[in-house]
């Protein structure tokens, strides 16, 4: 059987994660040479409202494009949080940015101050989904390192090339930090 991988990406409209779901099925399709299939919904707000990016990878064929039980949820606003966290398969993985999401007692979550870690390392909150991503690549490895780097690279706008490259990085040496942590 092949392996499949669902992962929900939710935040706020604004915070990229829309893009960020593209370049993580661009980087397990394009530079991987997976499967994956991208799907998104946003509220009807332009900045601030709900927004999610669903992407399935697999090694094999995919005959449901759909995330049903995510392996992986990013929540980096409270409401995604709170649609979409307990929606994580048993034993899956919740990453939430811990100065933004008050996660409930009983829920176990990697808490990641991603958009403060943004500021900081690019001096502007938009690269936020990018940390993301250096995170839950560098937590799960479901798409190879230098896969994603390509993909983000492929991305950015142009002139922001490196600002998104020292995101990437930052996400990557978080997700480390994370792993000493439990070891």
């Amino acid at each position: 059987m092949d392996k499949r991988i669902e992962v929900r990406l939710a935040g706020e409209g604004g915070q990229g994660m829309i893009l960020a779901g593209i370049i993580l099925a661009e980087a397990a399709a394009i530079y991987d040479g997976k499967q994956a299939t991208q799907t998104q919904s946003y509220g009807p707000e332009a900045r601030g409202g709900a927004s999610r990016s669903e992407v399935v990878i697999s090694d094999g064929e995919i005959d449901h494009p759909e995330v049903l039980a995510p392996d992986v949820v990013v929540a980096l606003s409270q409401e995604a949080y709170k649609k979409f966290a307990r929606t994580v398969k048993p034993g899956g993985l919740l990453i939430v940015d811990d100065e933004r999401v008050e996660v409930a007692p009983d829920v176990a979550a990697v808490r990641v101050p991603v958009v403060r870690l943004s500021r900081e390392t690019t001096g502007r909150a938009i690269t936020a989904n990018t940390i993301a991503l250096g995170i839950l690549v560098g937590l799960t490895g479901m798409v190879s390192r230098q896969a994603i780097e390509k993909a983000v690279a492929a991305r950015a706008p142009k002139g922001t090339e490196e600002m998104n490259r020292k995101a990437l990085e930052a996400g990557f040496a978080a997700a480390e930090q994370v792993k000493s942590a439990v070891t």
